[in-house]
């Protein structure tokens, strides 16, 4: 993964009219999970943007709500790499990484985004992007090469999550397909569904018609 610097502040003052005018200074509300497991109730020290949320009544997670700015998070956001976040919350150093965007409907602005705090101990769920290599041998009989996934789902510990997920084609035959179910990656393990299809080389018009030929 790609290193980030993002500097971010604890945001304590929460509610529709706090978030509006964050958004005219051209920052965005936030929230950092991921943080500690507590004992119900809490009467520990929290610090400035923190928060127990209830998880079963008997334990708690503790969350941080942060503000960044707009034009520190552009790169972060509008690329297609994945990124390990070095997150400074006034002065302390977070690693995350982003798991979520919302983004305004019409205006497609961005409304709140969610970090997830990684540590090299504990697993997470990221989706990775799918990049295909090689020349398959359905393509080279005339067929199409389809790549019906974009991103897979990998649990890892973070440290091990690639910037790419290469799947080798060479092999892939006309009318054949590659399932998650195939793919294998040292390491990671893939959270979609086994049968569902990565990518594929379909029949075209100019194929069908030379197997037809070829039949004759």
């Amino acid at each position: 993964m790609k290193k980030f610097q993002l500097n971010a502040e604890p945001r304590e003052e929460l509610g529709k009219k706090s978030v509006k005018a964050l958004r005219a200074e051209g920052k965005i509300p936030a929230v950092l999970n991921g943080g500690k497991h507590v004992d119900l109730p809490y009467e520990g020290p929290l610090k400035p943007g923190e928060k127990v949320v209830n998880v079963d009544g008997k334990r708690g997670l503790i969350t941080t709500d942060i503000v960044v700015k707009n034009e520190d998070v552009r790169k972060l956001i509008y690329s297609p790499d994945i990124f390990e976040i070095d997150l400074n919350i006034n002065g302390e150093e977070r690693k995350a990484v982003l798991k979520e965007i919302q983004f305004q409907p019409v205006k497609d602005t961005i409304l709140h985004l969610d970090f997830l705090e990684v540590g090299e101990e504990k697993p997470i769920v990221m989706e990775v992007p799918v990049q295909i290599e090689g020349h398959a041998e359905g393509v080279k009989a005339g067929g199409k090469l389809t790549l019906s996934m974009r991103k897979l789902k990998v649990k890892a510990l973070y440290n091990q999550i690639p910037e790419r997920l290469i799947v080798n084609v060479d092999t892939l035959g006309l009318g054949k397909s590659l399932a998650v179910g195939d793919l294998h990656f040292e390491g990671l393990e893939l959270m979609n569904a086994k049968n569902a299809v990565v990518c594929a080389v379909q029949l075209t018009r100019a194929a069908r018609g030379a197997a037809a030929k070829a039949d004759k």
